[in-house]
């Protein structure tokens, strides 16, 4: 028999605060997590999530899609881009990310790293 889920990020599973400046909210449907990232101006994953994380460089594959606001990101390559509103972007692990402006980022984040700001 078929099946269906739906979840809605205004009563998420689970909510992480970043130690400042944003938090992920998350939902699981399909037994797959799903993040919503609402990032603030002046949030750096580098300042706001490393400490939680204890990596160098954020580690985790995202698959998401820009809501609202934007957020740059910089590999360890040193490869630069900037996303914004209706993006969709692939980013794999080994890099540093922070929002661009003064409207906060909100991305639904696909990408299955159910790890992602959890000490």
């Amino acid at each position: 028999m078929a099946t269906m889920e739906i979840k809605n990020f205004e009563a998420p599973e689970e909510t992480r605060p970043f130690t400042a400046n944003g938090r992920a909210e998350v939902v699981t449907v399909g037994g797959h997590p799903v993040l919503r990232g609402v990032f603030e101006p002046g949030w750096r994953w580098s300042e706001h999530v490393k400490p939680i994380a204890g990596t160098g460089s954020c580690e985790a594959t995202h698959l998401l899609y820009c809501v609202s606001g934007r957020m740059a990101v910089r590999m360890a390559d040193g490869a630069e881009a900037e996303f914004g509103p209706g993006d969709v972007a692939a980013i794999e692990p080994g890099h540093d990310a922070w929002t661009v402006g003064d409207e906060p980022c909100v991305a639904i984040d696909f990408g299955g790293y159910a790890q992602y700001a959890r000490a």
